[in-house]
């Protein structure tokens, strides 16, 4: 017998009358059950305490009655605001989005808000968004671009996910990473089986962990090829500043460079501008990749050749972590697979 005794009296889901809202009693009411049992269901304790059948009947009432909990007062009693603060560099481009996306859907599935919060700046210091961030939150998850912001508003008391983060150095409980040291080795073994040997490192102008290893990456690759040669520009991440940094290091003294590897699509987009002020065809004259695989990559003409990051995923994996570790849990393991999508900037360099 369930250890929670069911009313067997049934009625028709409505609200009562002069309530603004309906409560766990209409549900109890329309499913025939305890407000006891509603309670259970709805706060997904059932099992083993009340009839799948009879949780069904709760679950559907709610449905019918459009009943939602009172989070308010639920958080209360458990001490949590289930609200998470999700740091991140800038939404200039649509690769953050996308992460909050991800996040806010896993968060959405448990239970909880996303506030999100860009640097101000892009990266660096921010200002607290709130008046006490550990009153107002429950924990934290933020890239290593926006690491700085973490001080102002007293992330590091708070439950911390760091994403884009070196998991040896790492601030946070748990970081999740994307496999960008893979993704750099995918565009370099690309241009390298090409026949290029004579490389542009445009890189970001940002001190991050993830340019660092894409910048280490790349020189490791190459340095065990003979005869390749590497430069290296940085520029900021934007597409004026990329033209500058590319025209520069393109026009510069010696071997002109067959191939870019660009460390973002904007930088890349920058690179075809200066490359077309210079008058060079790509990828006739030179070959350029990206990373991110935002929708600028097949604007461009030619599409670009660029790594995929899933920034959904990364966003879903960052709020599952956090999660894990909320509940004392291990967090799973793991760096995010990302794939190099080939498309028209890559070409064998021109013969001389």
């Amino acid at each position: 017998m369930s250890a929670v005794h069911e009313s067997r009296r049934r009625s028709s889901p409505t609200v009562a009358r002069g309530s603004t809202r309906p409560t766990s009693r209409d549900v109890a009411q329309a499913a025939g059950v305890s407000q006891a049992a509603v309670s259970l269901v709805l706060g997904d304790k059932w099992r083993g305490r009340v009839a799948e059948a009879t949780a069904e009947r709760v679950r559907e009432a709610a449905r019918d009655l459009g009943y939602r909990p009172n989070l308010a007062a639920r958080n209360l009693r458990l001490g949590r605001t289930r609200t998470v603060l999700l740091v991140v560099p800038a939404l200039t481009t649509e690769f953050f989005a996308g992460v909050y996306t991800g996040a806010a859907r896993v968060a959405a599935e448990n239970g909880f808000g996303v506030v999100l919060y860009p640097s101000p700046e892009g990266i660096g210091p921010a200002r607290d968004p709130f008046a006490s961030a550990q009153a107002a939150l429950d924990g934290v998850i933020a890239s290593s671009m926006a690491a700085d912001a973490l001080t102002a508003i007293r992330g590091e008391a708070l439950p911390l996910v760091m994403l884009d983060s070196d998991p040896d150095g790492s601030l946070g409980a748990a970081t999740v990473n994307l496999d960008i040291a893979d993704g750099v080795r995918q565009a370099a073994e690309h241009l390298l089986s090409l026949g290029h040997r004579t490389f542009l490192h445009l890189a970001a102008d940002v001190p991050s962990w993830t340019f660092e290893i894409r910048a280490r990456e790349l020189a490791a690759r190459l340095d065990e090829v003979p005869g390749t040669s590497l430069r290296t520009a940085r520029s900021p991440i934007s597409i004026a500043g990329a033209v500058t940094a590319a025209e520069t290091a393109l026009s510069a003294p010696g071997a002109r460079p067959t191939a870019v590897i660009c460390d973002d699509d904007q930088l890349a987009a920058g690179t075809y501008k200066a490359a077309r002020r210079l008058g060079l065809r790509i990828p006739d004259d030179l070959s350029v990749t990206g990373v991110d695989d935002l929708a600028l990559s097949t604007a461009m003409d030619p599409e670009l050749t660029t790594v995929h990051l899933n920034a959904e995923l990364f966003g879903e994996r960052g709020m599952r972590a956090l999660l894990a570790v909320l509940e004392d849990r291990t967090p799973e393991e793991g760096d995010i697979p990302v794939q190099l999508v080939l498309r028209g900037s890559t070409a064998p360099p021109r013969q001389p």
